[in-house]
């Protein structure tokens, strides 16, 4: 994970931040997304943001590491199930 200097996090939008309004825990990237995660987890427990905050970030931060994963349909997953139940009959 690159380390964002001050003119590049001053550059990223309002929204590549877990609390957009402070704009803290960029997530510009999924490497920062899992840092946000863990940062915020950490700041929760030492009572510094609420049980809420935490969960804020949590969802923005799954929301940028779902990018990119192609999404099962029903169909794929009833295949993948009857490949998987046939191996397992062997």
């Amino acid at each position: 994970m690159a380390k964002l200097d001050a003119k590049e996090r001053n550059a990223l939008p309002k929204n590549d931040f877990g609390l957009p309004a402070e704009r803290k825990y960029p997530m510009e990237d999924k490497n920062h997304a899992r840092n946000a995660k863990t940062r915020a987890s950490e700041e929760e427990h030492k009572g510094v943001i609420s049980k809420s905050t935490e969960e804020k970030i949590d969802k923005k931060a799954d929301r940028v590491l779902d990018k990119g994963k192609k999404k099962e349909s029903m169909e794929e997953f009833a295949d993948r199930r009857n490949k998987e139940e046939k191996a397992k009959r062997r």
